[in-house]
C-alpha cells in the first residue's frame, strides 16, 4: 500500500511538474543591515531580486502613468519603527519604449531596492507586500506579482523561491546567423575583396611545400577569428551592463550612433575615406614581417586594420543591436560569427588556389556595394534618432515623416541600382547587370509599399522600425469596429477596449451577456504594462477579419491582472490558491486566471461557451493573424455544435 501511495504522489509530481504553466521566473531575497537592531537604530531593508534569463523586472522610479507596472512597496506602518526618504532602486537600466512613448527603468538578471528604515523601539514588527511586474524578451509574456514580508525583534524572515534557469539557445543561433551574414557582406567592399588573393598568394609563396601553406592559412584564419571575438568580448566585458544597453535605449547616445552612422554612409558615398592613424598600421605592418606564428597572427591584425574604413559600420551596427542586453556571451558570438565569414575564404582559396580563377574580377561593382550600404546605413540611422525624437518629445520626426524619408532613401537607391543617378567614385560603364535590376526591382517594391503609410496604412512587418502610430498626424484608414453589450460595462470608466470593440471588463458581466445573447465569450487576460499584448492588438485585432469576428461572434471581455483599483470590501475573497485576500481588480483577475486556466502570462486568450467550458485550447501571443482567425472560427463552431473540451 505504501508503495502505490509513493508512485502516486510520484506520478502527480511529474505530472504538475510537466504540465503545469503558472511561471514565476524572479526570486527574492529580503534582508536587513543589522539582524539585531535597538531602539534609534537606522537599518536598511534590501529586496534584491534574481531574474532568470530572457525576462526583465520593471523597476519603482519612473511615471505610473506611462502604462508599464512600477514596482511597488507598500509597509503596514506601526510605532515601533519609521521610513526614512522613499524606497531606491540601485542602478536600474532605462529604456525608451515607443509603444509607452515615454521612458522607463528595469532591471536584467538582477535587481535591488533599499529602503531605510528608523528602529523606534527595541520590539519592533516591520511587514507589508511588494507588488511587480516581469516580462519575458523572446515571447512577450508580462507577469504581475505580490509577495509579502515581514521582521520582528525575535525572528527574520527571508523569502526566497527556489531558482529555476531556462536559458534558451534560439535567441544566440540568430545572433550568429545574422553575424555571419554581415560578414559576408563585408567580404564584397573594396577595402576587402581585392585583398583574398594578394594574401593566398604570400601565403603560397612563402611556403616551402603546398602543406605548409595549407598550415599558414589555417593559422591566419584563425587569428582572424580570435582577433575579432576577443574584441567583442572585451568590449561587452567593459561596457556590456552598462554603455552597450544604452546605445540601444538611452536618447544621447542614440543621437550619438544616428551622426556616426550619418558619418559613415558620406564616407560610403565617397566624400571622404576614414582610415586608422598611419603610424599604426604601419607598426603592426612591421611585425606582420616576423617569422613564425607571431608574424602570421599580426598579418591578420593588419587586415582587420586596414579594412577599417569598410568594415567597421557593419561591426558597429552588429555589436549595438547584439549587445543591446549587455551579454558578455552574446557580443562573442557576434564578433566571433562575423569574423568566422570573414577568416573562411583566406584559409579556403589558400587550401584550393585553383579556386581563385573564379573569383569575379575587382572593379567598379566593389564601389557600387559600398554606396547601397551607404544608403542603408542612412536608413538605419533614422531609426536612432527617431528613438531620442520620441524621448525629449521634438516633433521632428514623426511617422508619416520617417515613411516619406525611407520613401526617398530607398526610391533614390533603386534608381542608383538602374544607373540613373553616378557618383564621382563609379565607373562610367552604362550596362546594368542583372544582379542590380533585381535589387532595383526590389527596391521600387519596397517604395511602394511604404506610399500607403503616409495615410495610416499600419506596415505591420516594419512596426519595429517605425515611430508609434500615435504620431501619424493624418490618418484616413482608422476605422471604429463596434459591437453591442447587453448592459454597461463596470470599470468602462478606466478601461477600453481598442478599435472602437465594445466588450465587458467583469467576468461575471460577461457571462449573463452571453446567455442572454447565446454567444460564446472571448476572454482577453491582458495588462496595462503588458508589450506584446498591446503588439497583439496593433498587428493583429487590427485585421478587418479579426475585427468583424469579435463585433458579431463573441462577447468580449478583457481582465486586466495588474489593475490596481480596489474594489469595495463585501466583493473580496480568499484565495484557495494562495490564502491571500484579493481586494483589487488585478489580483481577482490574476487569481481566476491561474485557478481557472492553470495559467499566470500574458497575453492569454480563452474561448469558452456560456457555462464557462473550454471551446478550444487557449491561445498565448503569436503574431500570426490566419493562426489567430482560424482559433476564433474553430471556437465559434464548436459554440455552435455544442461542443467543448469538457464534454
Amino acid at each position: 500500500m505504501k508503495k502505490i501511495i509513493f508512485f502516486w504522489i510520484l506520478f502527480k509530481f511529474i505530472v504538475i511538474s510537466a504540465f503545469s504553466q503558472v511561471l514565476k521566473p524572479i526570486s527574492w531575497e529580503v534582508n536587513i543591515s543589522n539582524e539585531s537592531p535597538k531602539a534609534g537604530d537606522e537599518i536598511i531593508l534590501s529586496f534584491e531580486a534574481e531574474i532568470e534569463n530572457d525576462w526583465y523586472l520593471y523597476s519603482s522610479d519612473f511615471d505610473p502613468e506611462l502604462g508599464p507596472l512600477v514596482t511597488e512597496f507598500n509597509f503596514d506602518l506601526n510605532d515601533s519603527f519609521e521610513l526614512i526618504g522613499k524606497i531606491d532602486p540601485v542602478n536600474p537600466k532605462k529604456k525608451y519604449d515607443s509603444l509607452w512613448e515615454g521612458e522607463y527603468t528595469y532591471f536584467k538578471k538582477k535587481g535591488l531596492f533599499e529602503q531605510k528604515v528608523k528602529i523606534i523601539k527595541d520590539d519592533f514588527a516591520i511587514a507589508g507586500s511588494y507588488y511587480y511586474q516581469v516580462c519575458s524578451d523572446i515571447d512577450g509574456k508580462c507577469i504581475p506579482f505580490e509577495d509579502e514580508f515581514s521582521f520582528s525583534s525575535d525572528q527574520k524572515y527571508i523569502e526566497r523561491e527556489e531558482e529555476d534557469s531556462n536559458q534558451g539557445s534560439g535567441g544566440i543561433w540568430a545572433i550568429l546567423i545574422t553575424a555571419f551574414l554581415a560578414g559576408l557582406v563585408a567580404l564584397l567592399t573594396p577595402c576587402v575583396y581585392p585583398m583574398i588573393p594578394i594574401t593566398v598568394s604570400i601565403f603560397l609563396k612563402q611556403s616551402k611545400n603546398k602543406k605548409q601553406g595549407i598550415v599558414k592559412a589555417l593559422i591566419y584564419g584563425l587569428s582572424i577569428i580570435i582577433f575579432f571575438s576577443l574584441l567583442g568580448f572585451l568590449i561587452s566585458l567593459i561596457w556590456g551592463f552598462t554603455a552597450l544597453n544604452e546605445l540601444s535605449t538611452h536618447w544621447l547616445f542614440n543621437l550619438i550612433i544616428f551622426f556616426v552612422f550619418i558619418l559613415f554612409a558620406l564616407s560610403f558615398f565617397g566624400l571622404f575615406e576614414m582610415t586608422l592613424p598611419s603610424g599604426l598600421v604601419n607598426k603592426i605592418d612591421r611585425q606582420a614581417d616576423r617569422r613564425g606564428l607571431a608574424g602570421i597572427f599580426f598579418m591578420a591584425v593588419t587586415l582587420v586594420l586596414v579594412s577599417f574604413s569598410c568594415t567597421f559600420p557593419i561591426v558597429g551596427t552588429a555589436l549595438i543591436n547584439t549587445l543591446s542586453g549587455g551579454s558578455i556571451l552574446e557580443g562573442t558570438v557576434s564578433m566571433f560569427g562575423f569574423s568566422l565569414a570573414f577568416a573562411i575564404p583566406f584559409t579556403g582559396f589558400a587550401i584550393f588556389p585553383a579556386w581563385l580563377n573564379n573569383l569575379p574580377k575587382s572593379g567598379g561593382w566593389m564601389n557600387s556595394v559600398k554606396v547601397v550600404l551607404g544608403f542603408l546605413e542612412l536608413a538605419f540611422a533614422l531609426k536612432f534618432l527617431s528613438v531620442a525624437d520620441l524621448a525629449y518629445h521634438w516633433g521632428i520626426l514623426d511617422r508619416e515623416v520617417f515613411i516619406a524619408l525611407w520613401i526617398a532613401i530607398f526610391g533614390l537607391l533603386a534608381f542608383y541600382l538602374m544607373g540613373k543617378i553616378k557618383l564621382k567614385s563609379d565607373d562610367d560603364n552604362q550596362k546594368i547587370s542583372v544582379g542590380r535590376l533585381v535589387l532595383a526591382v526590389a527596391a521600387f517594391a519596397f517604395v511602394i509599399n511604404l506610399i500607403p503609410g503616409l495615410w495610416g496604412a499600419p506596415l505591420k512587418s516594419l512596426s519595429g522600425f517605425l515611430p508609434p502610430m500615435s504620431t501619424h498626424n493624418f490618418n484616413l484608414l482608422q476605422k471604429e469596429a463596434g459591437g453591442v453589450a447587453c448592459e454597461e460595462p463596470l470599470h468602462n470608466d478606466i478601461l477600453e477596449w481598442p478599435h472602437g470593440l465594445v466588450g465587458y471588463f467583469d467576468y461575471s458581466q460577461a457571462v449573463e451577456c452571453a446567455k442572454e445573447q447565446g454567444k460564446p465569450i472571448f476572454i482577453d487576460f491582458t495588462g496595462h504594462g503588458c508589450v506584446n499584448c498591446r503588439e497583439m492588438e496593433q498587428r493583429v485585432w487590427s485585421n478587418p477579419e479579426v475585427l468583424s469576428g469579435f463585433s458579431e461572434n463573441f462577447v468580449l471581455v478583457a481582465l486586466y491582472v495588474d489593475d490596481r483599483t480596489e474594489l469595495p470590501k463585501d466583493q473580496w475573497y480568499t484565495s484557495e490558491y494562495d490564502s491571500k485576500v484579493k481586494k483589487t481588480i488585478g489580483q481577482q483577475n490574476a487569481n481566476f486566471q491561474i485557478t481557472q486556466f492553470n495559467n499566470n502570462a500574458q497575453p492569454f486568450y480563452v474561448l469558452v461557451n456560456e457555462d464557462g467550458k473550454l471551446l478550444m485550447e487557449p491561445r498565448a501571443y503569436d503574431l500570426s493573424i490566419s493562426g489567430f482567425v482560424d482559433f476564433l472560427e474553430a471556437g465559434l463552431q464548436n459554440h455552435k455544435n455544442g461542443v467543448s473540451l469538457t464534454n
